[in-house]
């Protein structure tokens, strides 16, 4: 007797050959990378997901896994990797502080060896790369709101350097590949994100505070409360890294929601949200934590036509709504996953 096993998959666009590109995503299984994969699949392209599990999960991806148009590998792009594609997403490494201060060396790797080494793909194989940079290039800025011309204010030295750094020299080695070998490079400097897939533990002011609110923890708030934030629901980032993807536009690009809130005003939002009764409390001061932080986005605008669409309160119920089934899976499970000790002075994480 045979049983015949049809997988499910999210409904997929037909290509033809000639729109069909071949795009591989390093960090493809994490956070951002794992909806900007449902993105392009779902958009009929062949899509490759390299990724070492750092931080990223099979979990996030395995709905295609199986589909043909779809490949997984696990992968650390500090070694070199030999792939036919079209276009490349740039997306490895770690991002919350708490991953990237745990082990600064592999950071620096994943950052400068990892992107030469994407670079040297691009470069071999006549793809695209789009490198996934930060806002924080600019570091604690003397400017405000941020736009793509500052050069940023960056302590090289400090707990945070081996990720400010490593995306600095990360866009250097990206223009030097341009101008030295004619690789077309796109930058996207990234500010603020969140939505579901986060990570529970990943130390950033979104999940600290939902998991807070539900588990009925006091929210932790790191000064004064009047540092500034914007934050951008995934599904906007997506579709801006897309666009740059697909634009003319070589030099950097700001993909950011340029509505800013204090952190203090976020943790109040966010307990009225879940409905929780938790107390705010305060501790001492982060390290190097940007006082402002805002991106200026005229730029994505107007030559991408982007903008951020979801609003503020929607993606916050989304993110709160997976962090609620997360919590109901572990207890399920009778299983809570550690988050890794971050080498940071008293364990002080910081908001990102």
């Amino acid at each position: 007797m045979f049983y015949s096993f049809t997988q499910k998959y999210p409904p997929v666009k037909f290509l033809s050959e000639k729109d069909r590109k071949r795009i591989l995503i390093t960090g493809g299984a994490g956070f951002v990378g794992s909806h900007l994969t449902d993105k392009l699949m779902m958009d009929g392209h062949e899509v490759t997901v390299v990724d070492n599990f750092f931080t990223g999960r099979k979990r996030n991806v395995e709905h295609w896994i199986g589909h043909e148009n779809f490949e997984l590998i696990n992968h650390d792009v500090v070694e070199p990797l030999y792939i036919e594609v079209d276009q490349i997403y740039h997306l490895a490494s770690p991002a919350s502080p708490p991953n990237y201060m745990y082990n600064p060396i592999k950071t620096l790797k994943t950052n400068t060896i990892g992107t030469l080494n994407m670079l040297g793909l691009a470069k071999r194989v006549g793809a695209r790369l789009l490198l996934a940079s930060t806002s924080e290039v600019y570091g604690d800025p003397e400017v405000h709101p941020q736009s793509e011309d500052y050069w940023g204010h960056v302590n090289p030295i400090g707990p945070r350097a081996c990720y400010d750094e490593g995306k600095r020299v990360a866009e250097t080695m990206c223009y030097a590949y341009m101008k030295q070998e004619g690789v077309e490079v796109r930058v996207a400097r990234i500010f603020n994100t969140f939505g579901p897939r986060m990570h529970m533990n990943d130390g950033r002011v979104v999940s600290n505070f939902i998991l807070q609110a539900l588990q009925g923890e006091p929210l932790t708030v790191y000064g004064s409360g009047s540092q500034t934030r914007a934050f951008q629901y995934v599904s906007d980032l997506v579709n801006g890294l897309v666009a740059l993807m697909n634009s003319n536009v070589s030099s950097p690009v700001n993909l950011g929601n340029p509505e800013e809130h204090t952190i203090l005003e976020f943790a109040q939002l966010i307990k009225n949200l879940v409905g929780s009764g938790s107390e705010i409390q305060f501790l001492s001061e982060a390290q190097d934590d940007p006082q402002k932080r805002k991106p200026d986005i005229r730029k994505a605008k107007m030559m991408l036509a982007w903008e951020p669409v979801v609003p503020l309160e929607e993606g916050l119920n989304k993110a709160i709504h997976y962090f609620r089934k997360e919590l109901e899976y572990q207890a399920n499970n009778q299983y809570i996953p550690k988050p890794k000790p971050a080498r940071i002075k008293k364990g002080r994480t910081r908001h990102n």
